[in-house]
Order: C-alpha cells, then sequence, then structure tokens
C-alpha cells in the first residue's frame, strides 16, 4: 500500500512538471512556427457572426500586424448574425493598419445579411465565382417581416450603416442599400458590375495575382500591395474559440440549459447531494456564456427552468402526472421560442431555433422518466409499501444531506430522501432510525432521542 502511494504522488510530481514544461514552452513553441517571412495570412469565418466571430477576427488583424503581414484574407461564407457583432467588425476592418480582402468563398458561398455589411467594410471586397451577396433587408428571428414602425426604425440604422461603408470605402451606395430596403441579392457577376465588390477571383492563389499592385488605404496611410507569388498562412481557432463556437450551437445551448437547470433543482430540493449542484452550476455558466453570443428570450429560459421545478416537484411530492405534464409542456414551449425575438430585434441576425428533434427528444426522455416514476409511485400507493421498503421501519441510519426538515439519509447502503418527523433540522453525520415509509420518502426521528424510540 506504502509503495503504491508513493507512485501515485510520483505519478502527480511528473504530470505537475510536465503541464508546467508545457506551459513554459507552448509560446516559445508558438512564437517558432509563426511565419518571419512576408506573407497573406488567412483566416477562414463561417456561420452565423457573434462574439467569437469578432474576437477572431481582432485576433487576426493583431496578429497579422505583429507579423508584419502584407495582407489579411478572411473567407468569409455566412448567414448573417449579431448586429453588435457586425457594428464591431465594421470598425475593426475600418480601422485596420493591415490591408484587407474579404474574399467570399468557396463556390457556393454566400454572404448574406451580416456578411454583407463585412464584404462591403474591406479593403478589397472579392467574390468566388457562384457566390452570392445581399438580402439585408431585417427580418425577426422567426423569419417573419416586422411591423411597419419596427421596419422603418430598423432598416434606417442598417442603410445608414451601410451607406457610410460604401461611402468610405467607395463602392456602389445605392445598390448596397437596395440589399436593405428590398432585400436585394446579387450574384457575383451582377456585384462586379454594378461596383459592390471589385474583383471576382478563382482562389487565393488568383486573387492574389489580381491584388498585386492595387492601392489600399489603411489607419497608417496608403500601401501598395506587392501580393502576386505571396505565401499564404493559415491561421486557425484556438480551443478556447472552438469551444465557443461549440457551446453557441442552439441546440447544445439548449441542452446545457436543460441539464444545468435540472441539476440546480435537485441539489435545492435534496440538499447535501453536492453533485448535481456542481454539474448544474458549471452547465449554467455554460449556457450564460453560449447566450451572450445568441438573441436570447429570457421568457423561453424562465420556461425551461420551470420545467425543471415541476418535473423534481413531481418526483418529490408524487403529483401523480399533473405537474409532470405540467413540465412537459414548459420545456416544449421554452425550447420553441428560446431564440423567438419580439420587439427590437436584431436586422442581420438569420432565423435560429433549437431543432424540433431536440426538443422532441429531451421532452420524450423527461416524459419517460416520469411516467416510470409516477407509475411506481401510484402502484406504492395503491398496494402499499413493498417489502423491502416496508422493512425499513425501525433501521437505523446516518444523515447524509441536512434535514431542514427534508435532506438525505443513508440507510442499508442505499440513499434516500427523507424527513424529520417533528421537522427539526438534523446535521450531517447524525444517526437516525426510520419511524415510516411513504412511497420513496422515508420519515425519521435523532436515534439518540430516547422519547422517541420508546414511542416507536
Amino acid at each position: 500500500m506504502t509503495q503504491r502511494l508513493r507512485l501515485a504522488r510520483l505519478s502527480l510530481v511528473f504530470v505537475f512538471l510536465g503541464m508546467l514544461i508545457t506551459g513554459m514552452l507552448g509560446p516559445v513553441i508558438a512564437r517558432a512556427q509563426e511565419p518571419d517571412f512576408p506573407h497573406a495570412l488567412v483566416i477562414t469565418v463561417d456561420g452565423i457572426i457573434n462574439n467569437v466571430k469578432e474576437g477572431f477576427i481582432a485576433r487576426a488583424i493583431d496578429k497579422a500586424e505583429e507579423n508584419g503581414a502584407a495582407l489579411l484574407i478572411i473567407q468569409l461564407d455566412t448567414p448573417g448574425g449579431l448586429l453588435s457583432s457586425t457594428r464591431e467588425i465594421v470598425e475593426l476592418l475600418l480601422e485596420s493598419p493591415v490591408p484587407i480582402a474579404v474574399f467570399v468563398s468557396p463556390r457556393g458561398a454566400r454572404a448574406g445579411s451580416a456578411g454583407t455589411f463585412i464584404t462591403a467594410a474591406g479593403n478589397f471586397a472579392v467574390m468566388a465565382p457562384g457566390t452570392n451577396i445581399g438580402a439585408a433587408s431585417p427580418i425577426s428571428a422567426t423569419g417573419e417581416d416586422l411591423d411597419d414602425t419596427l421596419a422603418s426604425k430598423v432598416e434606417n440604422d442598417a442603410a445608414a450603416l451601410i451607406r457610410s461603408i460604401a461611402q468610405t470605402r467607395g463602392r456602389n451606395q445605392d445598390k448596397l442599400e437596395e440589399t436593405v430596403w428590398t432585400a436585394a441579392s446579387y450574384s457575383a457577376q451582377e456585384a462586379l458590375s454594378d461596383n459592390v465588390v471589385d474583383l471576382i477571383a478563382d482562389d487565393l492563389e488568383d486573387l492574389l495575382a489580381k491584388l498585386d499592385g492595387l492601392i489600399a488605404e489603411t489607419s497608417i496611410g496608403t500601401v501598395v500591395l506587392e501580393t502576386k507569388g505571396l505565401e499564404l498562412f493559415q491561421l486557425e481557432k484556438n480551443i478556447l474559440e472552438h469551444f465557443l463556437e461549440f457551446i453557441s450551437d442552439p441546440n447544445v445551448s439548449f441542452i446545457l440549459l436543460t441539464v444545468g437547470g435540472l441539476g440546480i433543482v435537485v441539489e435545492l430540493f435534496n440538499p447535501g447531494l453536492i453533485a448535481p449542484g456542481v454539474v448544474g452550476v458549471i452547465c449554467l455558466l455554460l449556457t450564460f456564456l453560449a447566450l451572450g453570443n445568441l438573441p436570447v428570450n429570457w421568457a423561453g429560459v424562465v420556461f425551461v427552468i420551470l420545467a425543471m421545478v415541476l418535473t423534481v416537484l413531481e418526483v418529490v411530492v408524487a403529483g401523480f402526472g399533473i405537474l409532470g405534464v405540467g413540465a412537459i409542456v414548459s420545456l416544449i414551449v421554452g425550447g420553441l421560442i428560446l431564440f423567438t425575438q419580439f420587439g427590437d430585434v436584431s436586422p442581420t441576425m438569420p432565423s435560429i431555433e433549437v431543432s424540433r428533434w431536440v426538443i422532441s427528444g429531451t421532452g420524450g426522455v423527461v416524459s419517460l422518466a416520469l411516467v416510470y416514476i409516477v407509475g411506481t409511485a401510484y402502484q406504492s400507493r395503491r398496494q402499499g409499501p413493498p417489502e423491502k421498503t416496508s422493512a425499513l421501519a425501525g433501521m437505523q441510519g446516518m444523515v447524509t444531506g441536512e434535514l431542514a426538515p427534508r435532506g438525505i439519509v443513508l440507510v442499508g447502503n442505499e440513499t434516500w430522501t427523507a424527513i424529520s418527523e417533528d421537522d427539526s433540522a438534523i446535521s450531517i453525520g447524525e444517526p437516525v432510525e426510520v419511524r415510516s415509509v411513504e412511497g420513496l420518502i422515508l420519515t425519521v426521528f435523532r436515534q439518540s432521542d430516547p422519547e422517541k424510540r420508546d414511542n416507536s
């Protein structure tokens, strides 16, 4: 046993040293991998525009400036995104000290809604054949047209932004405004003919050849590009950015919210379990982190939390299905409206929602669990306690989760929900004795109380 303990400690020391060395050498290795030769930095931005994409683009601009990149190329394919993030990205592009080419690619890609603003804000707006740009007209998160008053307010704001971008970059102001006012969309050839974009390029090599010798106005002055034959260096998202993108998926956010709410509620009704509370807090923190990148409807969050409360109440108080039905209804409603926006919505955000399959699957799992629990409780009430639970009366146990007056006790190597007989608080570690069993809940009293023991 002593030798095993020594080996375990030695292993921990080696793990710690390995992590320490990795942490110290990591920045050195990363620095060694960065190019120190003339190059163009390339990043890929696809999916919904949000705070994660904004941070990624900001990091790419800083990296391009730090490493002396001759050009930053943003390969773009997006249906739209948050207006707040779009505005920040536009500001980053207009104030960049490094020339930026926004390249809508590969073939079949689009610069929809928010993507139109971002493409127009680059020093060079380029599209691959078979791509399209536009459709920046404000719509609600459900995909429906806005009412006249709200539409006028949001459209005017969006039109003013894209008009300002067009004036700054010398592009066709009228055609770009049409993407807002009439949801106009253009193919690559149409956009080139109407001066919505500057170039059409087949691929990155073709792009570099066509940009060679062109002039870019940056925040530090005029730059003449020398890009022909320039080396390309791809900048990938880091682990944190990939993780944030993953949890910002509407379906993942919904599942995290459901699990987090359930964990917290279980811990509140059964104090001392610890594990559900820890898992619940972590999941809820991740949920709120993810919801910062999505247009969340907080009424949906409340419905999901309510569903978890009703689920636990069904288990604890044996509502025989009434509370369970309420839980399922609340869960479905919460999932459906979680990302449905009412009122002043983002004009650049595409319609997003939790998958009906995810909602149905989650609701189905909760329903099956409640049917089993309700059925068990009903049989227990109808036929009386089974032999196993009847035998518990008079057995001794120990409190593992404080009874105040409800908590957790350990009886016969099994954990049970219990309440103190006189509603008094019984601390963790105190011995108790089972007075009676009703369903899946024990009524107990302090084992050290001789008066209650005599009366039993």
